[in-house]
């Protein structure tokens, strides 16, 4: 006799409660960080009732870290994807573009992670200690072999990805900044441009 298939955890409206409820903790956690934020404020957010909240989630934390350990897995895509065998200079203005492109359509996203750092990352520490750290040692060893190889100019590889990080993100997590001082025009296209111009001077080998 076959087995039956094992029934899945939530129904289709419940998931679908359960993605709304990640939703608007999304834009409260954002907007306020985790300690301004609470269960009524994502319960109003949602078009919820607190008692639901909790039918689906423990606490506020436990809300928390399921959009921090969904985040993860984005975030750290965008630098797995550079290509040891490609061109250098290609690769990395892919990896910048590439987070540019997280900046621009997950920006939430981005504050939720820039919230939780300055906060002490007190849940995601061990993914910052581990995965995250293993991947930019593995892809600081990428970079230090090109510039080895005379393929780009020598640099530091981990300040080469902070810089990255720090020039990309800042559209994200400083939006309300940047949008005060350049108005209503996209600055993602002339960002692009830029940091192009940018990591080309700086990588090209003399």
């Amino acid at each position: 006799m076959a087995q039956s298939q094992p029934k899945p955890k939530f129904t289709r409206i419940q998931q679908r409660n359960r993605g709304r409820i990640l939703e608007a903790a999304l834009r409260v956690f954002s907007q306020f960080g985790y300690r301004g934020s609470t269960l009524d404020q994502i319960a109003t957010e949602a078009g919820l009732s607190k008692p639901n909240i909790l039918y689906y989630f423990d606490g506020k934390e436990a809300i928390h870290r399921t959009l921090l350990e969904n985040l993860l897995d984005t975030w750290l895509a965008p630098l797995r994807t550079m290509d040891a065998d490609g061109d250098p200079i290609r690769e990395i203005l892919g990896y910048v573009h590439r987070k540019l492109d997280l900046s621009r359509d997950y920006p939430h996203e981005s504050r939720l992670f820039a919230n939780e750092v300055l906060q002490g990352a007190p849940r995601i520490i061990d993914d910052l200690r581990g995965d995250l750290k293993q991947l930019v040692d593995e892809k600081a060893d990428v970079i230090r072999g090109w510039s080895a190889a005379g393929k780009i100019a020598e640099v530091d590889p981990y300040h080469l990805i902070f810089s990255i990080w720090a020039m990309t993100q800042h559209y994200a997590d400083f939006d309300v900044q940047v949008h005060a001082v350049i108005g209503d025009t996209d600055p993602y296209d002339g960002a692009t441009a830029y940091l192009d111009q940018l990591f080309t001077r700086l990588l090209s080998p003399e």
